[in-house]
């Protein structure tokens, strides 16, 4: 501790050992607590690098931070911000607040692969410390701005230190109690990535915040941080709010007991941070004294070894992991970061309102980037003229002024109240409430007397809140929106920032170049109708093949179809979509982190999904029906489908048949139709799967686990591709003999059975029928009847034609069963038909309007055809003896023609000649004799 300050809170410390002695009845650890408070203070202060505590989102920080900048024009600029985040803080001028700066990394190495995708972000507002600190920076000249706090790599290293690795919390995560609401949509800005702020100032000690939101009248942290925190310091001296804050923090860290993993990771943050800051001093010269150090009131109280420039230099920083990190800015909200840290709903709105009043009324320059966003431009030019820093001087005690003054009591500013009362009236009408002016004055009114509850003299916005919803909130809320939301509103509302066109990484700036035809507004938020006639504007086909490739890679509701489908060998004439890339704006540009082009990307999820651990034939068919979709590559379809032919060899079990034989067969029909040839990979694949389903179908026959949905499907496959399997060279005596093998103990699989030595000619239609009719007639047999039926049903899958017959057993079971056995088997019918409805529904509703009548009054007097089968009639002979060549003989110019065009001659018998008979028996016994001597032989 330097000598100059030595001295300093000698006042403070001789009252705190005096209170200690009072109210502990002597001394002990009170007074060591209240000591340390002090210690900690006059450690911070007299520390020859400025520390300046701030609290993340903190009003008063900023515009404590603000005023110090102009003051002192320091130089060097520390900032408690992850260091690899540095190179994206000039791209926040291209941005409309509030956003956050994001380190993302979706493949791994060093970290468990569950951990996967790994993300950090650091939201920012104008209402911060850390945006003034970096406008500063960025746009002064000879100023440097250092970012000295763990890499994002570190974060989830140190994090994974003290957690087991089956450990389901989310990293980063508080455990405290968190006043934030349920996520909505704008609260998942951020999705599931760690925050990182600057300041995090919350007590650790549940007791310490539950005595203190009692005692301060107040329901939540952030109420009672903006009460007795932020405005006793809105208009408070350097010293004043400096002593304050490191004395907030000190507080918080000693009487913060907390997991002790917690403990060393902050530890080790500071140890961190002094670390680069020394590192930085001594590589460039720098005198500490040009230099300011920005970070949370609990690390400025720090009291590491490593603390300060003359600290130790025993701290080792572990290299980072292999991971490779990409970074860009995000769009934020105040919803994201109120959920992202545990603040209550609407504080950090409430806060950028109180930001915006104390600019005006203390009339204190802020920073701002030049160029950013929706900024507001000053009105006059600023000198080029630098202002002259103002000197140093040694640090008074003013903490202890602070501590004992009286609380300030602000005036009523009824003015301001009675425009609040008017607006969330007007703004509750709109909303279908049935507010009047008599409820605006009684929301004035209430306001006024919940604040004297409260003992406060001005009513807080929080105080209005709740005046507002006990005076028009009645039982029911008419609309989207309560009146809690309203006010949150009215105060400024959940503000949304956007990550400007320039600052987009490169895949975003080449979707909205390549989808500028539709001549949309993209960035904005919200849903935008887009309306493609293909037909008449052939370019707009490459905004159709991006809306479609958005539309796989990004989340539900950022590119919908409206109108229009994409299919194989289908071309599109028209399509209509629903845009929100605006709303979306996270997701696309984490998409810019994994490749260049949204082309690059789909190829690599293709990839990531075929090659993937988890693999199978059906995943790896839908990668290659996508990549033919959407990507239009043959080289990469073939590459995917020669690893559809690997993992289907691989493959044990019969769970993908249905999804393997769905796709097979639209890919045959694809290629059938637009290639020359078949592509070597899908012949190989028949053939592969013809000898690998015939080798699994007796085993699929009586394994319980395979269903008979997957059984029809395998047999779907072997009846379906069973003529190009034949052409490519397999042998059908795989299939007859799998089929001979398979011996099924279920019904429904005996069905499937049935069906398929049906299909192969080993059994007739006749023993089928005279089969069920068997089953039938068995009284045992009778309940278990509907199970045959389902295995018919799902017979349809591998031969279709079996179709009549299965809507036979169909009116069968109807006609026959008994209602007990009937009525629940009608469910399981139902079941099956909307399982496989796109393909058995129409066949059984085909069959069966051909064959029942078409009209009511003609179903009482009909008879199934199979019901009435009519014996075989056949004409009689011809009692003249004549051999029916009458029309012949009468005309026989074109059979002589036809004679002479073939080189035939011959001559007109009489029809007289008399009875023939047989005459080529007559004239080649020797056939008829060899017959007739092997029917007596046997």
């Amino acid at each position: 501790m330097s000598g100059t300050h030595e001295g300093t809170f000698e006042a403070l410390r001789a009252q705190l050992q005096e209170a200690a002695a009072t109210f502990a009845d002597g001394p002990g650890a009170l007074e060591g607590i209240l000591l340390g408070l002090v210690e900690d203070v006059d450690r911070a202060v007299g520390e020859p690098l400025e520390i300046f505590p701030v609290c993340h989102h903190s009003p008063a920080s900023a515009l404590a931070m603000a005023r110090r900048l102009r003051e002192k024009q320091p130089k060097v600029v520390y900032l408690e911000l992850c260091e690899d985040m540095a190179p994206l803080l000039t791209e926040l001028r291209n941005c409309r607040l509030p956003v956050a700066v994001q380190a993302f990394a979706t493949e791994v190495d060093g970290f468990p692969a569950e951990w996967s995708p790994l993300s950090v972000v650091a939201p920012i507002t104008e209402a911060s410390a850390e945006y003034q600190a970096i406008a500063y920076a960025l746009d002064t000249p000879g100023v440097e701005l250092v970012l000295v706090d763990r890499s994002s790599d570190h974060v989830y290293q140190w994090d994974a230190r003290g957690r087991h690795p089956d450990d389901p919390a989310e990293l980063g995560a508080d455990p405290g109690v968190s006043d934030a609401p349920p996520a909505e949509e704008e609260a998942a800005l951020h999705g599931d990535a760690v925050g990182v702020g600057i300041g995090d100032l919350r007590p650790r000690f549940a007791e310490l915040e539950e005595h203190l939101l009692r005692h301060g009248r107040v329901r939540h942290w952030s109420e009672w941080w903006h009460q007795y925190v932020e405005l006793p310091l809105g208009d408070s001296d350097h010293d004043t709010y400096r002593q304050v804050m490191l004395l907030i923090g000190s507080l918080f860290r000693r009487l913060a007991p907390g997991d002790p993993h917690r403990v060393d990771v902050d530890e080790d943050r500071e140890r961190y941070m002094w670390t680069r800051m020394r590192q930085h001093l001594a590589a460039t010269g720098t005198d500490p004294a040009d230099c300011l150090y920005i970070c949370g009131a609990f690390h400025a109280a720090s009291r590491v070894a490593e603390f300060g420039v003359r600290g130790t230099d025993t701290f080792e920083i572990s290299p980072r992991s292999a991971t490779k990190w990409q970074h860009g800015l995000i769009p934020s909200s105040h919803t994201a970061i109120e959920a992202q840290f545990g603040l209550a709903a609407g504080s950090v709105s409430i806060a950028a309102t109180v930001w915006a009043k104390n600019v005006r009324r203390t009339r204190v320059e802020p920073y701002r980037l030049a160029g950013q966003a929706g900024a507001k431009k000053s009105k006059a030019k600023k000198t080029a003229a630098a202002v002259a820093p103002v000197p140093a001087v040694p640090p008074s005690d003013k903490l202890t002024g602070f501590l004992q003054q009286p609380p300030v009591l602000d005036r009523l500013d009824e003015t301001e109240l009675l425009g609040w009362s008017v607006e969330i009236v007007r703004a509750a009408r709109r909303n279908g409430y049935l507010a009047s002016t008599a409820d605006a004055i009684a929301v004035f009114e209430t306001s006024i007397l919940l604040a004297g509850m409260r003992d406060r003299a001005k009513p807080t916005p929080y105080d209005f809140q709740d005046a507002a919803v006990t005076c028009i909130e009645k039982d029911t809320v008419p609309g989207r929106r309560d009146v809690r939301r309203l006010v949150e509103i009215m105060m400024g509302g959940d503000r949304t920032g956007q990550v400007g066109y320039e600052a987009l990484p490169p895949l975003a700036r080449d979707v909205h170049d390549r989808l500028a035809p539709l001549n949309l507004k993209l960035q904005q938020r919200g849903v935008q109708r887009a309306l493609l006639d293909i037909a008449s504007r052939p370019e707009l086909g490459q905004c159709s093949d991006v809306l479609w490739m958005l539309r796989y890679l990004m989340p539900q509701g950022a590119a919908r179809p409206i109108m229009g489908e994409r299919r194989l060998g289908e071309r599109p004439i028209q399509e209509s979509w629903d845009l929100a890339l605006g709303t979306h704006q996270r997701a696309l540009i984490e998409l810019g982190y994994e490749g260049v082009s949204i082309e690059q990307v789909l190829e690599q999820r293709l990839r990531r999904t075929a090659y993937g651990p988890q693999a199978t034939a059906a995943t790896v068919l839908e990668a290659v029906e996508d990549a033919t979709l959407y990507l239009r590559s043959r080289r990469l379809a073939d590459e995917l489908g020669t690893r559809a032919l690997e993992v289907l060899s691989a493959e044990r079990s019969v769970d993908g048949a249905p999804e393997v034989l769905r796709r097979v067969r639209r890919l045959l029909a694809y290629y059938r139709t637009s290639e020359p040839v078949l592509p070597p990979w899908i012949e190989s694949f028949v053939k592969t799967g013809y000898a690998h389903y015939c080798t699994l179908l007796p085993t699929a026959f009586t394994d319980d686990d395979a269903t008979v949905r997957q059984v029809a499907a395998m047999l779907g496959f072997l009846f379906s591709m069973e003529s190009l399997a034949l052409s490519l060279g397999c042998d059908r005596t795989q299939l007859e003999l799998a089929v001979a093998q398979s011996h099924p103990q279920d019904q429904s699989k005996t069905a499937l059975l049935w069906a398929a030595q049906t299909q192969l000619g080993h059994l007739s239609r006749a023993d089928l029928r005279a089969r069920c009719d068997e089953l039938l007639g068995n009284p045992l047999v009778v309940p278990a009847y509907p199970r045959y039926l389902s295995g018919f049903v799902h017979a349809l899958e591998p031969v279709p034609g079996l179709t009549d017959f299965v809507v036979e057993a169909v009116s069968n079971a109807f006609g026959r069963l008994p209602d007990p056995v009937l009525l629940p088997w009608l469910p399981t019918l139902i079941t099956t038909l909307r399982s496989g409805g796109t393909e058995l529904a129409p066949l059984l509703i085909r069959e069966a309007g051909r064959i029942f009548p078409g009209r009511l009054a003609v179903l009482d007097e009909w008879t199934p055809p199979w019901r009435t089968q009519p014996e075989a009639v056949y004409p009689a002979g011809r009692t003249d003896g004549s051999r029916g060549g009458t029309l012949l003989a009468a005309h026989p110019a074109t059979c002589d023609a036809v004679a002479r065009l073939l080189g035939c001659d011959g001559t007109w018998e009489t029809a007289d000649a008399g009875p023939q008979g047989a005459a080529l028996v007559g004239r080649h016994p020797d056939t008829a004799m060899a017959l007739e001597v092997l029917l007596a032989g046997t």
